[in-house]
């Protein structure tokens, strides 16, 4: 076997450990979860999962880096298309995340336990949101240097983006599982929480509400990420 497919072997596998782990830490708590059962649910001898994590606390954060990465990709790696188009990738890539029935129910856990063990909290938090919310940032303080926005704070500006975009339809499915907003629904949130912040933060804001009009507008013409 060469060099290349045993990387590759090993990065399915770390994969699909990862898949398994977010369904087990979802349906159990960090608490409740065991190596046992995510080694199961991966389909994976327990020796061959403390080969890639040594421990449950390092693979709940690299479960959790790996969901961050996946959202901040295209802020990673800015398309050609700009600013209105990377922020519009950012915004569906993050719903289609977060509002995941695993992600979801993970958060749930997560709430119910903190009381008793603040840790797991504080674990969450800076594998999760704190990562991402670093990630956002840094993409907004580089288009501030390039004159596309004007903010003080990149936080506050930050805290603002993913807080219009999606708190409300994320608040209300955390606490009703039975009524997932649709597609339709998740657009409406996403696109005037952009219209919002561009109103708020654009050095432009009417060419670039245009830009994202047209965007929304053409459905056909996918937005696509240069990775």
């Amino acid at each position: 076997m060469t060099a290349s497919r045993r990387l590759q072997n090993r990065l399915n596998r770390e994969r699909a450990i990862l898949d398994a782990a977010l369904k087990v830490f979802a349906a159990q708590g960090y608490t409740g979860a065991s190596m046992d059962a995510v080694a199961a649910e991966a389909g994976v001898t327990k020796p061959t999962l403390y080969s890639y994590f040594p421990s449950k606390d390092s693979l709940f954060q690299a479960m959790m880096l790996g969901k961050r990465d996946l959202m901040l990709d295209v802020f990673e790696h800015p398309s050609e298309q700009g600013m209105i188009a990377d922020l519009l990738v950012f915004a569906w890539a993050y719903a289609d995340t977060v509002m995941r029935p695993e992600m979801l129910s993970l958060a749930r856990l997560i709430i119910g336990e903190v009381q008793r063990f603040p840790e797991i909290g504080r674990a969450y938090q800076a594998s999760g949101p704190d990562h991402l919310l670093r990630g956002i940032m840094r993409y907004l303080e580089g288009q501030r240097r390039a004159g596309r926005l004007a903010f003080e704070d990149a936080e506050l500006a930050a805290q603002d983006l993913w807080g219009l975009i999606l708190s409300a339809p994320r608040t209300q499915a955390l606490y009703m599982p039975d009524a997932l907003p649709d597609r339709e629904t998740l657009a409406r949130y996403i696109h005037n929480g952009l219209r919002v912040f561009l109103k708020a933060y654009s050095t432009a804001p009417e060419a670039d509400l245009q830009q994202l009009k047209a965007l929304e507008d053409a459905p056909s013409r996918q937005v696509t990420h240069d990775a």
